[in-house]
């Protein structure tokens, strides 16, 4: 599967402007995936975004406006929502779920 190179853009900018730093980037999934100090913060699959928002706050953002579960291997990744184009067409819903996806990654330890 491609993905939105447009987005990816967009996605690289935000996590700049988030951490501060240019997140390494990897192809996987079939799509592209950002990578903050070794684990995977976010990424996009076709022109929707793979968000990693962690299993405590996963429900909570699950109820979010355009959120939907992350099941392309047939079962739901608790943790991991997928993010309508939609909604990422707004700029403050994008910075809002890039924010979520730094805030969660960061309490990972280092790889």
């Amino acid at each position: 599967m491609a993905f939105d190179s447009d987005l990816a853009e967009r996605v690289r900018e935000g996590l700049v402007a988030i951490s501060g730093a240019l997140p390494d980037e990897k192809k996987m999934f079939g799509g592209l995936c950002f990578m903050i100090a070794g684990n995977m913060c976010c990424g996009i699959l076709g022109d929707r975004l793979l968000a990693r928002v962690g299993p405590d706050a996963y429900e909570q953002w699950l109820r979010e406006p355009g959120a939907s579960e992350m099941d392309f291997t047939g079962r739901a990744m608790k943790g991991m929502i997928m993010v309508d184009s939609a909604v990422l067409a707004e700029e403050d819903e994008m910075t809002r779920w890039l924010a979520c996806c730094f805030d969660f990654v960061r309490t990972l330890p280092a790889k």
